[in-house]
């Protein structure tokens, strides 16, 4: 009786009494957790989030409109009224340097994420496909990897027209190369591996092996790159705003801002000086990040 009791609690028993196998967070979930615990990810991310979340508030906190006039105010230097002073025209130099983080941000995101889905795609298919696919595709980057990237942006835009979308289409086309090579090179190696050719002799799809196999297990480097890359095309679409290729005026931009402010950097210092240190700021951040990344997904490094 005693025992036939014991086994009708054993197998009433509820859930919570019952042992549970521990299961392991997914890889990219430990490697974010990692990059967040190092105090330069931590750094970089709290950089990054917090510009981002300017851009994206910019309408709310901003204290003034950034393209609105204010006669007789202009080249003031901070003060109450305006924290961080005017420029040549009596606009506010925070409201602007708020509103140019989004198109900053903006190009930079669509700039990046374009040419790694090209990159990538075209990366994955030319390492695991090979021959006349992998020839093809490597000799045309190599000979876009030939040009500078600031030059192959100044030609693109110069077919396309000037302004943010053309600006993005131009970096984009330029970090294309980047990423397909550094594709292909992991590709190589990882189609070797045992369950890459477990999966073709259960017959599966070369399409269904280089997206479901391949892909996951080389995207470690893809993101330090991805990261890496959104610095480079920041800093570009300052460079082309600076040379008067992106965005046009009255629109604010970082890049923009450091070229008008050229003219007034003995009179008025503080116009150009705080739209650089925006700019250095978003970089830094972005490295640390990236430095961080790089660590987290580096078995070697790892402290976990």
């Amino acid at each position: 009786m005693a025992s036939w009791i014991h086994a009708f609690v054993w197998q009433r028993a509820p859930a919570e009494l019952s042992p549970r196998r521990a299961t392991a967070a997914p890889p990219l979930v430990q490697a974010l957790s990692r990059t967040l615990r190092n105090p330069m990810g931590l750094f970089g991310a709290g950089v990054v989030g917090m510009l981002v979340f300017a851009a994206l508030t910019a309408p709310i906190i901003s204290p003034y409109d950034p393209i609105a006039q204010h006669p007789g105010l202009e080249l003031r230097p901070p003060s109450g009224q305006f924290l961080l002073g005017t420029d040549h025209l009596g606009r506010d130099l925070l409201s602007r340097i708020i509103f140019g983080s989004r198109s900053s941000l903006l190009i930079g995101m669509v700039a990046v994420g374009l040419g790694a889905g090209f990159g990538i795609a075209s990366g994955l298919a030319a390492g695991y496909l090979g021959g006349w696919v992998d020839a093809v595709l490597m000799r045309f980057y190599d000979a876009l990897l030939s040009f500078p990237a600031i030059l192959l942006g100044i030609g693109v835009v110069s077919v396309l027209g000037s302004g943010p979308l053309s600006v993005a289409y131009a970096l984009a086309f330029a970090t294309v190369p980047t990423f397909a090579r550094l594709m292909r090179a992991r590709v190589l190696t990882e189609r070797e591996r045992e369950y890459v050719v477990a999966a073709r002799c259960i017959g599966a799809r070369a399409g269904r092996i280089m997206w479901r196999h391949v892909l996951p297990n080389a995207v470690a480097p893809l993101l330090i790159q991805i990261s890496l890359s959104m610095g480079f095309a920041v800093l570009a679409e300052s460079a082309l705003t600076f040379l008067g290729l992106g965005t046009q005026p009255p629109l604010p931009s970082w890049g923009g801002m450091l070229n008008e402010s050229r003219a007034y950097l003995r009179t008025a210092p503080w116009f150009g000086i705080f739209s650089g240190l925006a700019l250095a700021l978003l970089l830094l951040g972005l490295n640390c990040l990236s430095d961080a990344l790089r660590d987290a997904l580096d078995p070697r490094r790892s402290n976990v």
